[in-house]
C-alpha cells in the first residue's frame, strides 16, 4: 500500500507574506520553485568566486547596457522566484525598487553550480525555459564548461551547447562582446 502525501502550495504572494511576517528571514536561504519553498546549498568557495569573477566580468564587458544582479530574486510566474547566482537585466532608473524583475526584463540567467548541477539542470533550467527566459548559461565547475541554453520551448530549451576551456561565447543580446569560458572559470 502506498501513502499519498499532501503538499501544500504557495504563490509568489503568499511567499512574500511569510517573510513580511517573519515566518521565513533574511537568514532564511530559500527560493519558491513551483509553489514549494526550497532550501538552498551553502555556497562554497569556489562558487562564490565564480559568481564574483562573473558578475566582475560582465560589468566591465557591458559597462552600463545591462544591469548585473547577483543572487537576487526573480519572479518567474505566480509560484515561482528562484533567485539565479547571475542575472542580466534590461536597465531600469528604478533599479526594479517596486517589483521584482520578471522574464522580459531578463537577457540572461547564470547558474553556477558544484553540488547543484543535476538540480539546475532538471529543475530550475526547465522552469526557465517553460517562463521563455531566452538564454541561460549553466556554468559546471565540476566539469570546468559553460552549457548555454537558447531557444526556450514549453518542453526545454530546443539549442544546447557545451562549451569548454579555450572555446569563446556571446550573449544572444549582445553579440559583440565575445567571453571565453576561461574568463568565467578562472
Amino acid at each position: 500500500m502506498s501513502v499519498q502525501l499532501l503538499r501544500r502550495k504557495f504563490t509568489v504572494e503568499q511567499y512574500h507574506k511569510m517573510a513580511e511576517s517573519e515566518i521565513l528571514t533574511e537568514d532564511d536561504r530559500v527560493e519558491l520553485i513551483r509553489g514549494e519553498i526550497i532550501e538552498m546549498s551553502p555556497i562554497g568557495t569556489k562558487h562564490a568566486a565564480c559568481v564574483r569573477r562573473s558578475s566582475n566580468l560582465l560589468s566591465a564587458k557591458l559597462q552600463g547596457r545591462a544591469l548585473i544582479d547577483t543572487q537576487n530574486p526573480v519572479v518567474l510566474n505566480n509560484n515561482s522566484e528562484p533567485q539565479p547566482d547571475v542575472t542580466l537585466l534590461q536597465p531600469r532608473e528604478d533599479f526594479y525598487e517596486n517589483a521584482h524583475p520578471q522574464p522580459n526584463d531578463i537577457f540572461l540567467v547564470i547558474e553556477v553550480a558544484d553540488t547543484t548541477v543535476k538540480y539546475d539542470r532538471e529543475v530550475k533550467i526547465p522552469l526557465y525555459a517553460e517562463d521563455k527566459i531566452t538564454e541561460v548559461w549553466l556554468v559546471d565547475i565540476n566539469e570546468q564548461c559553460v552549457e548555454v541554453f537558447r531557444e526556450p520551448t514549453a518542453d526545454g530549451y530546443r539549442n544546447i551547447q557545451k562549451l569548454t576551456r579555450g572555446e569563446s561565447l556571446s550573449i544572444q543580446a549582445f553579440p559583440d562582446m565575445m567571453i571565453t569560458v576561461d574568463e568565467i572559470l578562472g
